[in-house]
């Protein structure tokens, strides 16, 4: 039943129409057969709604109804008002049609830099109607998102200890020392433990989750760095390390293109490796649409074409 609010009393959508019909037919028993209706339902009907907006809307001549003023204003409201739920009806059909809908993803810068391109591309030849807003946050900041009901799915990192959320595995991922070729490291090819502490580090975003397993990781090698810059961007940060500046750590799939021409080189962290998790985080009790469980195909699909072992 459509209900409808004025002056605090519910308004039945259904009596809503019939007066809007009695307005066109002038007739009880006209209005009646349009809508398949008793003509005694029609007069219950109009009776409830003039109690329930408190004053008289149809004066009865003989076998005519007429609207009086009040009638004719409230018929302006009412038409408004059909309008928009019809709208609204259609709009929720059109929802229910191939390729219609909407696609609300959160991912983090690297995702969105490195994965989403690929995938989207893809997505929009399968949905070509379909609505996406991309909101970019690292981990923490996605998850807060899809907690707060701003994204569907968020593209990151797994969490750790997230109630009610399903992470749903993408791919792993290695980091390890990135530095310039002319890097001592590099031209050894091996890292001594204890030139770990004495370089500088170009590190990713104080704030991100991937610094946090940096800094958990070394604080378990009993590593302290004693200089690092931080950067809000990949780019940049790869930048820094070709000049020599500073070494990085990072996943070598983000730098593929400078390790493969030689312009950057990776190196192990020590024996004990430190891995990511990637994957794709929603609400538990939510079933994924067709276009989110497209998506989500599309980005294991990405994923396992990524250079990974570099």
């Amino acid at each position: 039943m459509n209900q409808i609010h004025v002056a605090g009393f519910p308004l039945d959508g259904r009596q809503l129409q019939a007066f809007q019909v009695l307005s066109k037919t002038g007739s009880f028993t006209e209005t009646a057969k349009v809508l398949h209706l008793s003509q005694s339902a029609i007069s219950h009907s109009m009776k409830a709604l003039e109690e329930n907006v408190g004053c008289r809307l149809i004066d009865r001549l003989g076998k005519r109804a007429l609207l009086n003023q009040a009638g004719e204003q409230f018929l302006i409201r009412v038409e408004s008002i059909l309008q928009q739920m019809s709208e609204a009806r259609a709009e929720l059909r059109q929802l229910g049609q191939w390729g219609h809908g909407r696609l609300r993803v959160s991912a983090t810068p690297t995702a969105c830099q490195y994965l989403l391109p690929s995938v989207l591309r893809e997505f929009k030849e399968s949905f070509p109607k379909c609505s996406i807003l991309i909101e970019p946050g690292d981990t923490p900041q996605a998850i807060d998102l899809l907690r707060n009901n701003r994204v569907d799915l968020a593209l990151a990192l797994e969490p750790p200890d997230e109630d009610r959320i399903t992470f749903r595995p993408l791919f792993s991922d290695e980091l390890k020392f990135i530095v310039s070729p002319l890097h001592p490291w590099a031209r050894s090819g091996r890292v001594p433990r204890e030139e770990i502490s004495r370089q500088n580090y170009i590190l990713y975003n104080k704030n991100s989750y991937t610094f946090r397993i940096i800094a958990r990781y070394l604080s378990q090698e009993s590593i302290n760095l004693r200089s690092f810059l931080e950067l809000g961007s990949m780019e940049a940060i790869k930048e820094l390390v070709k000049l020599g500046l500073g070494v990085a750590i990072l996943a070598p799939w983000i730098a593929q293109k400078e390790i493969e021409e030689g312009s950057l080189v990776a190196r192990h962290l020590g024996r004990r490796k430190l891995k990511r998790r990637w994957g794709l985080a929603y609400w538990e009790s939510r079933r994924l649409s067709l276009p989110e469980e497209t998506f989500a195909g599309l980005c294991k699909s990405v994923s396992d074409n990524l250079p990974l072992h570099l």
